[in-house]
């Protein structure tokens, strides 16, 4: 057995011995009905206090000041000005005076800590500024703050939260220009074939003549010197439908039918065969390429200055090889610039690509040196060279700047003293050195840069430590000002108790494993309560909170008297490839046999947290989860709230289940289904359904409410009429609640239906 076991079970021996002194908490009737109304006061409490987890900065054009909305208790706000050069920061306006001045032009009162523009642009010249109330415009004098009326709406908005080197989606189809680059010919698609138009003379040239109303050409694109058309031939095939019923439509006696193409695992796809097409020369060549299969056309890259060499991307379905696949228009041979395989999967969504043509190089990411790092490619020689290096994570790439030959990225677990997934900002050169850490304080860190990156903001928090944002210097990264810092004070005179980060090892008794804790307020250290875990286990992301978070639902949950947690296992995205692996073809796993031994540990620390009392809740693949915890781990969980879950990996969405549970499709997908599983059912299961749901299809949940009958297995299920992809709502969250109070704290919920 290995050491870290024997250890866990020592301590474990010791944490029983510990509860033995301590009595569960069983709350009475009386005193559960006190917790629920003290768990609602205590979270609108902590709403009511302004975190600005977010300041968004919106910048003048010249890039020398911004302006912000900073929130204020009871959700208010107020309107800030900030001088970048000098860190100066001060009122935008008199908002008592400009309140007093938008009531006398629109008629209605004005709380001036609730002024709300569509619009809001201050001038580069002159003290002034531009606003848009009610679809009018004015301009604000910033001297006397008075309003008037202004015809002049142009203004200048700017502010970059988002990465701006977005990855295009490799589903957005290609644009299609049917007119040549030179003006002179125009591509006509007829009868399945392709023509091309003379526009000066009307003449029409057929280029193909193999092409049928079954099996089209199209999805065209010119050569950038005129002469050369890439199209394809397509083999359609029909996406096939889902349905639902609308069951309580106003106005009706009958429920309304909806359908939709939603593709599934296993399903055909239209395949693509590209041609080239010399139109002076009247000739197609077959490119030398299977057909594409996966995803449609995809955008095509012209070598700088030639029209004889392009290049695309391709994603082979299964997820399990990339490429860059370059050709030769004059023969239709091909050459692999990227050639990229694993026996695992490659996370098609975060492969960022960009392409310098000038320089005939490319920038792309890859895991294939067990983290996702960046690298420089030659797209003459396919010579690949690694820009980033170590145990991290590239997580999305913020810009290029070519001339420089520089990358400005974010990444996650460089600094190794910290959570592995707080997310820091870099900059570094294409040959991997002079690397700078734009964001160097202990945190998870958000940055948005002015419009000539010569200033940046910096926001960063931690889950129990208030947000701070800075201005810097981006050159030398030099701090100007801080423009807000945070303070827990006003939460912790709630009462509130902040989450805790723990961290175990998972199942190899060696990795870390990372998540946060949520006590209740009034936790009596002499009672053990019972343990709740939020879970969500999808592979496409993590998902453990990193910024401060002082309240959400697991904390207004835990003050009925419960200790909740939230856990990223091995599994999910963001680590190593190695810890992203276990997912493959594995969902079911969803990281469970690290989330048990870290509950386990976190008792052993925690002695008030009673792990034989776990319950466990999810939506969507957190509720394929949560019910496969009471099917495959009924050892350790004894009840579950699943919502709108993914039971069976073979009826959810295509392109989400055959990244992780592979293609074709093979019986792990039965193997590991909550359906095929039902029989095994153990403690106390609550199903919710949205009947409307157009992400999960709702015979998800019906087919596995269908086999738990014929199991004659007991369960509650509960289906919201007209209700999407969600949780419940409202509704449906606070049956969760009751749900486990019931079954976790042997407790009687409040009853609605009894009248007070």
């Amino acid at each position: 057995m290995p050491v870290i076991f024997i250890l866990l079970n020592l301590v474990l021996f010791q944490t029983k011995a510990q509860q033995s002194k301590l009595s569960p908490y069983a709350p009475g009737a009386v005193e559960m009905a006190s917790a629920y109304q003290l768990s609602a006061k205590l979270d609108t409490a902590l709403r009511n206090i302004p975190t600005n987890n977010d300041i968004v900065p919106y910048w003048k054009k010249d890039g020398s000041a911004f302006w912000y909305k900073k929130n204020l208790p009871n959700r208010t706000w107020e309107y800030y000005y900030v001088d970048a050069a000098s860190g100066k920061r001060k009122l935008a306006f008199d908002h008592d005076i400009v309140a007093r001045n938008i009531e006398k032009i629109t008629g209605k009162k004005q709380n001036p800590l609730k002024i709300q523009f569509a619009e809001l642009y201050f001038a580069e010249q002159g003290n002034t500024a531009k606003i848009k109330i009610q679809d009018n415009w004015f301009q604000l004098n910033l001297s006397d703050f008075s309003l008037t009326n202004t015809s002049d709406t142009t203004i200048y908005r700017y502010f970059a939260k988002k990465a701006l080197q977005q990855r295009r989606s490799r589903w957005q189809r290609n644009r299609e220009s049917p007119k040549s680059p030179d003006g002179k010919n125009e591509i006509l698609i007829r009868g399945g074939n392709l023509f091309v138009v003379d526009l000066k003379t009307k003449a029409e040239t057929q280029l193909s003549t193999d092409g049928n109303a079954g099996k089209p050409y199209g999805d065209f694109e010119w050569s950038p010197d005129s002469k050369t058309i890439v199209a394809y031939k397509t083999d359609p095939k029909e996406i096939k439908k889902v349905h639902y019923v609308l069951s309580s439509v106003p106005g009706t006696t009958r429920g309304e039918l909806k359908s939709r193409e939603y593709a599934q695992p296993g399903d055909d796809f239209t395949a693509y065969q590209p041609y080239v097409f010399n139109v002076s020369a009247k000739t197609a060549i077959k490119v030398d390429a299977d057909p594409i299969d996966f995803f449609g056309p995809p955008d095509l890259h012209w070598r700088s200055g030639s029209s004889r060499y392009y290049s695309y991307e391709k994603v082979d379905r299964g997820h399990q090889r990339f490429r860059v696949i370059e050709v030769d228009v004059l023969t239709g041979k091909t050459k692999n610039i990227i050639d990229e395989k694993t026996k695992t999967f490659i996370y098609e969504s975060r492969i960022y690509t960009r392409y310098l043509l000038k320089t005939n190089e490319m920038l792309y990411t890859s895991e294939q040196d067990g983290w996702q790092h960046l690298y420089l490619v030659n797209t003459l020689s396919g010579k690949q060279s690694l820009i980033t290096k170590g145990d991290y994570v590239v997580r999305d790439i913020d810009s290029v700047d070519a001339i420089k030959r520089q990358v400005w990225f974010r990444a996650c677990g460089m600094n190794n003293r910290e959570d592995p997934y707080f997310i820091h900002y870099y900059r570094i050169g294409f040959d991997g050195n002079g690397l700078i850490d734009l964001t160097p304080e202990k945190g998870n860190h958000s940055l948005s840069f002015s419009p000539d990156r010569k200033y940046y903001l910096d926001t960063y928090s931690q889950v129990n430590v208030p947000p701070v944002t800075a201005l810097r210097l981006t050159a030398s990264t030099k701090k100007i000002t801080e423009i807000e810092h945070g303070q827990k004070e006003a939460y912790l005179a709630t009462g509130v108790k902040l989450p805790e980060v723990f961290v175990a090892k998972g199942r190899d008794g060696v990795t870390d494993i990372w998540g946060i804790v949520c006590f209740p307020s009034n936790m009596d250290a002499s009672k053990t309560y019972p343990v709740i875990e939020n879970i969500y286990a999808g592979p496409h992301d993590s998902f453990v909170p990193k910024n401060f978070l002082p309240a959400s639902e697991m904390q207004s949950m835990a003050e009925l008297g419960f200790i909740v947690v939230q856990i990223d296992g091995m599994g999910t995205a963001n680590r190593s490839k190695a810890f992203h692996d276990v997912c493959w073809k594995n969902i079911a796993d969803a990281g469970f046999p690290d989330r048990i031994l870290w509950m386990k540990a976190m008792a052993a620390k925690y002695p008030n947290a009673d792990i034989t009392r776990v319950g466990i809740y999810g939506t969507s693949a957190g509720g394929q989860s949560s019910t496969g915890a009471l099917l495959f781990h009924p050892e350790f969980y004894k009840a579950a709230v699943s919502a709108c879950g993914c039971h069976d990996n073979r009826i959810d969405k295509q392109w989400w289940n055959e990244q992780w549970m592979g293609y074709p499709v093979g019986p792990h997908y039965e193997e590991q289904s909550n359906i095929t599983n039902a029989a095994k059912l153990q403690g106390n299961l609550f199903l919710i359904v949205g009947e409307a749901d157009e992400n999960v299809p709702p015979e998800s949940t019906y087919r596995l409410a269908d086999a738990l009958i014929k199991a004659n297995k007991n369960f509650d299920i509960l289906s919201i009429p007209g209700m999407g992809h969600s949780d419940g709502g409202i509704y449906g969250r606070r049956r969760k609640r009751d749900f486990f109070v019931k079954h976790l704290l042997n407790a009687e919920p409040p009853n609605p239906n009894i009248s007070k």
